[in-house]
């Protein structure tokens, strides 16, 4: 017999209780945050295991691991007085109704873009958001960087502010690229102001990188995902060849790991 959802609210007051797990009940909304954070990466892993293997399990392992932290969040809020689960729920049941009018009343939306149209806007409205400035600040300062930035260039580029082409944008990367070229030519990298700048250069950069990449209608953190599992595939692949040469890679040369590095690309 399968256990039901009430059931967990029951296991997840139990571990909070006094007789519950000491670890359990020491935790509070502050100390879960990098659980909640690494739990939806997982998810994220689980989702592509899914995609390459066809195989789900852990993807509801993980979306398991997910609905934890949000129970154990509201739980904490509602020893705290705050708020439960079922407000929880209540409150995300009245924004889908409420965000999509096509579906619950009397609004249209031919296509998923005008859907998504109708969600913004109500969303601004709920959100009272008047100006750009209220937008921009509110895209959350936690996303991953490269994600920020996305959400951050898109809202800006429906204000207007948005390269007319792709030649822009590359102009802008190189722009960026020699304005950091000047910064590490200039040397002095110890000293704090030189440091200041070259930070600022360097973020410079790989803003201008993000925006390439929506030209190019490309996911930034895909991309540089793959690049790095490619750098892992390579050095795996490098000290494969040099164990076949009865070599370790700690004891090689620059100029020998460069050669294999050729081999393997």
């Amino acid at each position: 017999m399968k256990h039901t959802y009430e059931e967990f609210l029951e296991v997840i007051k139990t571990l909070r209780s006094e007789n519950g797990c000491p670890w359990d009940r020491e935790q509070t909304h502050a100390s879960l945050k990098q659980c909640m954070l690494e739990e939806a990466y997982e998810v994220i892993d689980g989702i592509q295991c899914f995609e390459e293997t066809g195989d789900y399990k852990n993807l509801r392992e993980e979306l398991g691991d997910v609905l934890l932290q949000v129970v154990m969040h509201a739980r904490i809020a509602e020893e705290e007085g705050h708020f439960t689960m079922e407000d929880i729920v209540d409150e995300i049941c009245e924004k889908m109704i409420r965000r999509h009018p096509h579906v619950f009343g009397s609004a249209e939306a031919e296509n998923s873009g005008e859907s998504l149209k109708l969600w913004e806007d109500i969303k601004k409205q709920e959100k009272k958001e008047e100006t750009l400035s209220d937008t921009l600040n509110r895209v959350a300062k936690a996303f991953p960087a490269n994600i920020r930035a996305e959400k951050v260039q898109k809202k800006a580029a429906k204000s207007g502010f948005e390269f007319e082409s792709m030649e822009q944008v590359l102009g802008k990367v190189k722009e960026e690229l020699a304005e950091l070229e000047e910064v590490i030519a200039a040397g002095k990298m110890s000293d704090s102001p030189q440091k200041e700048r070259l930070d600022e250069e360097f973020g410079d950069l790989m803003f201008s990188m993000i925006n390439l990449s929506r030209f190019l209608d490309l996911n930034a953190e895909n991309s540089l995902t793959n690049a790095t599992n490619k750098f892992i595939n390579r050095c795996v692949g490098i000290e494969v060849l040099a164990r076949k040469q009865g070599e370790r890679l700690n004891q090689m040369s620059a100029e020998e790991i460069d050669e294999l590095w050729k081999r393997v690309k």
